[in-house]
């Protein structure tokens, strides 16, 4: 009987990877139980070298890495790139992240794979679509961000920003696993396989349709507001007289009248005109603001939630990294790295539970001997 918990188990996954998108994929499929061959440069992939925070290994490579095996090739010679051929071969699933062009180069390009393993699935990450003028340009996170748009509407007024993680990096890792598990439901009716293209800029577009849509049907460029929303109000911080800053957020005409009458204790408030809708309330933040930050200011914040729960409004504490290892709502599990030591990570949300054996992160080239005897001419 197969193991709920990995429902990918007896497939194989070859992944030339590097840095984060590409590697978060893996790791989810990974997760489900496939076999994961991460290919990595004789001196290691880019993410190896990011930092030495977790033990003396890097943070980025330590989350994303568990449960895979490390071939340490050089595919510039002709017996590693023959052997990487052999075990795409056999592949059930194969994901790169490559430079513009690297992947044809290595004799793996979309019309290749399509002639020479058709029930392949080929999951290949670029950073822009290759039938743009984009094609060619190199892309990392923070580039993405800015030439999608994100950065223009994150941020103060004064400042544009991009987002505190990688989030064009992780957004097209989520991207290119949802489109693997697509392609695997395709197969079991077809038979046949795919080639996939997952672009690091359709990922930020896809984000920025609100503000797209705003500009072209409105005509109205999305603002920067910090910490407050653009187009729902209110929805912000509001600091109370301890100095915590208690996020709100008031969506539905219900919500505001309940807001007004038990936690501003100002019911006459959910009739003034000014408020009376959504965008009204955002045209005329700035006097609406004038009539909620005293009352926060003139409470501690536990009476501030108090008042937010009796009027069963939605809450929430703006908090700081050195808040989230004690968060009461964070849930982790164990990972195992070279060498036997234990640390923890997020538990992904998309398991239901702990693993049975902390899933280990690879030692570089841990692995190579074993796959080159098992995948020899």
């Amino acid at each position: 009987m197969s193991d709920p918990a990995r429902p990918l188990e007896g497939l194989l996954v070859v992944s030339i990877e590097q840095a984060v998108a590409a590697p978060l994929c893996t790791v989810r499929l990974a997760d489900a139980g496939a076999r994961v061959i991460k290919v990595e440069r004789p001196e290691g992939e880019t993410a190896r070298h990011y930092d030495s925070a977790v033990e003396g290994m890097s943070a980025y490579f330590v989350w994303l890495n568990r449960g895979k095996e490390s071939a340490a090739l050089d595919l510039k010679t002709q017996a590693d790139l023959a052997l990487l051929h052999r075990m795409v071969a056999k592949a059930d699933i194969l994901v790169h992240n490559l430079a513009p062009g690297a992947i044809d180069r290595l004799g793996l390009s979309a019309q290749r794979i399509a002639q020479d393993h058709p029930s392949l699935i080929s999951a290949g990450i670029v950073g822009y679509g290759q039938d743009t003028d984009y094609a060619a340009m190199r892309a990392y996170d923070m580039l993405v961000q800015a030439e999608s748009g994100i950065c223009a509407v994150t941020g103060t007024p004064d400042t544009p920003s991009k987002i505190g993680v990688s989030a064009a990096d992780i957004a097209t890792g989520m991207n290119a696993h949802a489109a693997i598990l697509e392609a695997l439901l395709a197969r079991g009716n077809t038979g046949r396989g795919s080639v996939i293209e997952i672009a690091m800029f359709d990922g930020m577009a896809d984000w920025m349709a609100v503000p797209l849509l705003h500009y072209e049907h409105a005509g109205r460029e999305t603002g920067r507001y910090g910490l407050a929303h653009a187009s729902i109000y209110p929805y912000r911080p509001y600091a109370c007289r301890d100095g915590v800053a208690i996020v709100v957020s008031i969506q539905q005409a219900s919500e505001w009248k309940r807001f007004c009458a038990t936690v501003l204790e100002k019911p006459a408030l959910a009739e003034d005109a000014r408020f009376a809708t959504n965008a009204l309330r955002v045209a005329n933040r700035a006097a609406l603001d004038a009539e909620i930050e005293p009352v926060f200011a003139a409470v501690d914040h536990e009476e501030a939630i108090r008042r937010l729960d009796a009027a069963q409004n939605a809450w929430g504490r703006a908090s700081e990294v050195r808040d989230l290892p004690r968060h009461k709502a964070l849930r982790r599990i164990d990972v195992q790295l070279p060498g036997g030591k234990t640390v923890t990570v997020p538990k992904p949300s998309v398991r239901a539970a702990a693993f049975e054996t902390p899933p280990a992160v690879p030692a570089l080239g841990a692995d190579t001997a074993r796959i080159r005897a098992e995948f020899a001419a």
